[in-house]
């Protein structure tokens, strides 16, 4: 074996390393924060591949040269430069059996490749012979975080955001760790070549648990649809610049709504002066604005549930179509506000985005509980037209056909209940639940009849 000349008293190469057979990938995991065991250091951080713990430096007085005369094991990797060593020698490895690490450490895609996500039906092989299909891979539920794994679980199934994030250089320019942290983490729920069947969100909730001043915190259950609007207005806050206000967010989920308000105010004499309340009929006028606002969501209002028990004495579970509840949208429907004042208004959609968010209020919450709607929302999986809630002045020219993608459920009560999402594998027209670490085929029609929580659509590609 031929070795180069030192360079500060490290060995720069050699034409072989005999510890190859040492690597053991069952120990490897790159989901966790990548720093140091012993000092906590980020920066010059080395895998030992043989016991997959993390060590800084690889100079003789490092800790993971240290680690390396203590307990023999030789071959590290830099999670910074991806290149291969061995300790306590120094030279650097080059082996080709060695790749897929690198790989699995920082996944990559061609262009080939996310064109045909779509397309494959092929199973993947995890280390321990278990089969797993990419994009369907279970997530760890951190300490209550399963509100943040249906999230997850939810937007990773739209193509163009996927696309977007499965491409680093589309976001290179951004400092925003919580963008870098997202797209590492659809990276690996995508990637085909994984040592396991799932996948560790560790350091994309460190991430969001900084960028949201701890308002979202694993141990902590919170709600998925204060999680998804928070994440997507912060994802497209870090990705647009001053010169340019759209994002691949924007670009996915922002439609806009038309807004008629319509306030109920006292008379006004001449000079501003009220009208005096002699007991007299009052004068009453009506303001009404109209504006056009932008949304991501659409907020549905659930009917009120029966307050009367059926003769099991059992609480009757109502039933109401999705369409009656969309309603809401349409002109004639009115609304009664009392936020910020008593207003009377009415929505009528007049641009529809690629994805539609459907929010269904479940929840009313107040200072000592939160009380749960129990409505079964009857929704299509298919061929949702949205024509009648369009203005109709575009209906004629836009497609208005939409295919449900996700659906978010609550199960169990508001306070010890949990989340859960039924996702649709496009390949194969599939539907799969998945509940953090469990993944499981379901059918079409199971997925109308749960309680629907987020409900997101997807606009038909064919005309």
């Amino acid at each position: 074996m031929a070795k180069r000349k030192r360079d500060n008293d490290v060995l720069v190469k050699m034409d072989y390393c005999p510890y190859l057979d040492t690597v053991n990938r069952h120990n490897l995991d790159f989901d966790f924060e990548k720093h140091c065991s012993k000092c906590f250091k980020k920066e010059d951080v080395y895998a030992c591949l043989v016991c997959g713990k993390y060590y800084h430096g690889k100079r003789f007085d490092s800790h993971a040269y240290e680690h390396s005369r203590n307990y023999k094991h030789h071959v590290f990797l830099n999670l910074q430069t991806e290149k291969f060593y061995c300790l306590p020698d120094g030279y650097e490895i080059f082996d080709s059996s060695l790749d897929d690490i690198r790989h699995v450490l920082n996944p990559r895609f061609t262009s080939e490749q996310i064109e045909q996500l779509d397309k494959s039906k092929l199973w993947s092989r995890a280390l321990n012979c278990s089969f797993y299909l990419p994009g369907l891979v279970g997530l760890n539920k951190l300490k209550e975080a399963d509100f943040a794994n249906v999230v997850i679980q939810a937007l990773v199934r739209v193509t163009p955001l996927r696309n977007f994030f499965l491409v680093p250089e589309n976001y290179k320019h951004c400092k925003s760790s919580l963008v870098h942290r997202f797209g590492e983490l659809i990276r690996k729920i995508w990637h085909p070549k994984n040592f396991k069947r799932q996948v560790n969100p560790h350091e994309f909730l460190q991430a969001v648990i900084k960028d949201s001043d701890n308002r979202f915190q694993m141990g902590v259950q919170s709600d998925p649809v204060e999680f998804m609007s928070w994440l997507l207005d912060t994802l497209h806050l870090h990705l647009t610049s001053s010169n340019n206000n759209t994002s691949i967010i924007t670009q996915c989920f922002q439609g806009e709504l038309e807004v008629v308000k319509e306030i109920q105010s006292k008379g006004i004499r001449e000079y501003g002066v009220a009208a005096a309340d002699d007991g007299a009929s009052e004068n009453s006028n009506a303001h009404i604005e109209t504006f056009t606002v932008p949304f991501i969501m659409l907020d549905l209002d659930l009917p009120p549930p029966p307050l009367f028990k059926d003769a099991l004495e059992k609480n009757i579970i109502p039933q109401v179509p999705l369409f009656n509840i969309l309603k809401k949208f349409v002109r004639e429907t009115i609304t009664e506000a009392v936020h910020p004042q008593i207003a009377k208004m009415q929505y009528r959609v007049t641009k529809l985005p690629p994805y539609v968010i459907m929010h269904l209020r479940r929840f009313t919450k107040s200072n000592n509980f939160v009380e749960k709607n129990p409505t079964i929302v009857n929704f299509p999986v298919k061929n949702l037209e949205m024509k009648d809630y369009i203005a109709l002045k575009d209906a004629e020219k836009l497609r208005s056909k939409y295919d449900l993608m996700a659906n978010i459920v609550h199960e169990g009560t508001p306070i010890q209940g949990s989340y859960k999402v039924c996702v649709q594998r496009k390949s194969e027209d599939q539907w799969y639940e998945v509940q953090d670490l469990h993944v499981s085929e379901t059918k079409a029609e199971m997925v109308a009849l749960s309680e629907a929580y987020v409900l997101m659509y997807e606009l038909q590609s064919n005309l």
